[in-house]
């Protein structure tokens, strides 16, 4: 259950929100209360404190259009996206910073495209103790210095509670990956940031689970929370995972959040990644992000998924006039 309080104090909300067991927030106009799904009727002591109220059937609460029936409207930094908007971001880089010289290429490509946001990995929950594990700080560092030089807004991933700071600190969107998507260090402390936060589908989570992940962040007064769909796991083995657009519909139909797609980690190879993209973008969605690299054959990571930057600029191409056929526009 959500209910609008009327005008009160911040001490009064609180009070409230203990007495009844239920998460206090501010939403920017009202304090809101939060309560589980299992209560389905309005408490007799609360009718007096109450503007409004919502029951629902499960969990997902504030992410919900039975709740906020608009799409919510994020602004990253001056680039908007969900809402009336009507924009596709595309965010492009690299999975992972491996030094100065290679994310540099990158990030002057890109932008040469025009590209508003840059991503580039420095925290790598790699599945194998052995694989490359990221430069960490030095590559958020590097990271602030393209966005510096080129102006393009940064999003980066956090593997673990311990460097969300250094995470918000240095970037304009926090990634939380597939595999740290349980983890509620990390979605606590996202939920007390003021940044948007784009939050992967675990490869083994359901939508219910994977919406119930953002209401973690949304409940903690955080309401810039984009969910993004990256494939999940199947019995299929001839590709890396399997992208569920029928998902990605369920989503559009039954949340306000806006959504990303990522054709690069749900195809695993380059070859398919250029019409997975063009179908995604054929979805009206609010984002896609593919990976690329000035020289995949020698990526630290995932290099078999990464377009080299003659394919990532035939693919940029390719997709304005699909983005334009369902009243979209790629920025």
């Amino acid at each position: 259950m959500i209910i609008h309080l009327k005008a009160c104090s911040e001490e009064q909300a609180k009070a409230l929100g203990e007495k009844h067991k239920a998460f206090c927030m501010f939403d920017g106009e009202r304090h809101v209360l939060i309560n589980s799904s299992s209560v389905k009727e309005l408490p007799a002591d609360l009718e007096e404190y109450t503007e409004d109220y919502w029951v629902f059937p499960n969990d997902n609460q504030l992410a919900s259009r039975h709740y906020r029936n608009e799409t919510r409207t994020i602004d990253l930094g001056g680039i908007r996206i969900g809402g009336s908007s009507q924009n596709t971001l595309l965010i492009g880089g690299p999975c992972s910073v491996e030094s100065e010289d290679q994310i540099r290429t990158s990030a002057s490509f890109m932008n040469g495209l025009g590209l508003k946001m840059f991503r580039g990995g420095c925290y790598k929950p790699r599945t194998s103790p052995y694989s490359f594990q990221g430069l960490g700080i030095e590559g958020l560092k590097l990271l602030a210095k393209m966005r510096d030089e080129f102006g393009m807004k940064i999003i980066t991933e956090v593997r673990d509670a311990s460097h969300v700071q250094d995470v918000i600190d240095y970037t304009d969107v926090v990634q939380i990956g597939a595999k740290s998507m349980y983890d509620h260090g990390i979605l606590k402390a996202c939920a007390k940031a003021r940044k948007p936060v784009m939050i992967k589908r675990g490869f083994g989570t359901t939508l219910q689970e994977f919406v119930q992940a953002a209401e973690f962040i949304l409940s903690g007064g955080n309401n810039d929370v984009i969910l993004c769909e990256r494939g999940i796991r199947t019995f299929e083995h001839g590709t890396r995972f399997t992208l569920d657009l029928c998902g990605v519909a369920w989503l559009k139909e039954h949340t306000n959040l806006p959504i990303i797609l990522d054709p690069s980690h749900a195809m695993g190879y380059a070859y398919g990644v250029a019409d997975l993209g063009r179908a995604c973008v054929a979805m009206g969605i609010d984002g896609l992000l593919i990976e690329s690299h000035p020289n995949p054959k020698v990526a630290k990571s995932d290099a078999s998924q990464q377009l080299d930057h003659e394919q990532f600029e035939k693919l940029y191409h390719s997709l304005k006039p699909v983005a334009e056929s369902v009243g979209y526009r790629m920025i």
